[in-house]
């Protein structure tokens, strides 16, 4: 892919994906990683909805999921970065 097709992915993407996973992303691009119940607060994102556009998020490779003993913790690939520059560049 070009850099224009990777755009042109990426706007897409983000069009299909629900308000909330924006407010996700922000939240880990502002906070660093945090474990599930933080990110659900600092997001103002009910848990539910939070596991299913984690899992969204995580199937397009912009966050990882890694485990810390009982915690999920969520955190912003260099793809999920690169997705939001892009993304807000418009």
């Amino acid at each position: 892919m070009t850099d224009i097709g990777i755009k042109e992915f990426f706007v897409k993407a983000n069009n299909r994906l629900p308000d909330e996973a924006e407010r996700v992303l922000k939240a880990l691009v502002e906070e660093g990683s945090m474990n599930k119940e933080e990110l659900s607060l600092t997001a103002r994102v009910k848990r539910a909805v939070l596991d299913h556009i984690i899992m969204q998020l995580y199937a397009l490779g912009l966050v990882e999921v890694s485990t810390e003993g009982k915690s999920k913790i969520c955190s912003l690939t260099k793809l999920g970065n690169d997705f939001i520059y892009l993304v807000k560049a418009g």
